[in-house]
């Protein structure tokens, strides 16, 4: 049985300044699926319904998943031995998908002088409509005896596996040219994922997040030692959703400062089974990040 939650989370540094939440995340789980969703839109001034593509992106991605679980058993059978192809299809429907909406909301919505009025004519002739709504996306799918997920733009995937060990599966592949940002906004970004697949490990639990949690972190151990963290309260998840609303609040604003987005989706019988060994793998490495820091701060006080 499947599970998941997902929260957004203005940061501190938008509320100082009158910006709306420009993140967006949902989940959804079914009987043949689950799937987390995160979507950062980008906070350059070009991009000033940002906040709109976010949404677009995640609604587009769980849609587009929806379709093409249309007959389950079917896609089950026909995933494993297809899945590059296919992921390259979801994405690129997902594309499709979102451009669609962006179109939609621009006949239904013009844009409005007071949002042109920090551009000059030509500054804003010069920027593509599509950009507008500019936006990364994190997607992360559990299915019937396989794992995928994609993303275009930053922010993190992390997995859990049988292992209990957290890890970030995607291989990077800097799918974006010198001084361009990959997002979805760009005319080749369906060239511009990245993706990973496995069948061979059974998934504990999944989380696509924004970059404003892995910013908030002061190293990529830290940030991979809070996902183990909160797996490992995951099944009491009805109690746990509301400390980690405030937690995420607390961390966009006294560490990063920007929105945080997190998407999760976990496998609540493994949990069952494995929440005992994963509390315990917790607390190991708890110890472990006390030694960590202990000696960075020895190392420090060496230079000084």
């Amino acid at each position: 049985m499947f599970g998941g939650f997902s929260h957004s989370v203005i940061g501190a540094s938008h509320e100082a300044t009158g910006l709306v939440c420009q993140d967006h995340s949902a989940y959804e789980v079914n009987e043949h699926y689950a799937i987390a969703v995160s979507a950062d839109g980008h906070g350059s001034k070009k991009y000033f319904r940002s906040h709109i593509g976010s949404k677009f992106a995640v609604e587009a991605a769980l849609e587009t998943v929806r379709r093409f679980y249309m007959e389950p058993e079917r896609f089950e059978q026909n995933f494993p031995a297809n899945h590059k192809m296919i992921i390259k299809n979801i994405e690129k429907q997902i594309i499709v998908n979102w451009n669609a909406r962006v179109q939609r909301d621009l006949e239904q919505n013009p844009v409005k002088l007071d949002e042109m009025k920090k551009f000059t004519k030509e500054e804003f002739q010069a920027i593509p409509k599509e950009s507008y709504y500019g936006t990364t996306l994190i997607v992360a799918v559990s299915g019937k005896g396989f794992q995928f997920g994609f993303q275009i733009g930053d922010g993190s995937l992390v997995a859990l596996f049988e292992d209990g060990v957290p890890v970030m599966p995607m291989n990077y592949d800097e799918s974006a040219p010198a001084n361009m940002t990959a997002s979805m906004c760009n005319s080749n970004a369906a060239s511009m994922f990245n993706s990973f697949y496995t069948e061979h490990e059974k998934v504990i639990a999944m989380y696509a997040s924004t970059d404003g949690l892995y910013t908030s972190f002061s190293n990529e151990d830290d940030f991979l030692e809070y996902h183990l963290i909160i797996t490992g309260q995951l099944d009491r998840l009805e109690t746990f959703e509301k400390s980690i609303q405030k937690n995420l609040m607390k961390r966009s604003h006294f560490g990063t400062e920007d929105d945080i987005s997190l998407a999760c989706i976990c496998d609540r019988d493994l949990l069952s089974e494995m929440a005992p060994v994963l509390r315990q793998k917790a607390a190991d490495s708890k110890s472990h990040a006390a030694e960590r820091k202990a000696k960075r701060l020895a190392a420090l006080r060496n230079t000084d």
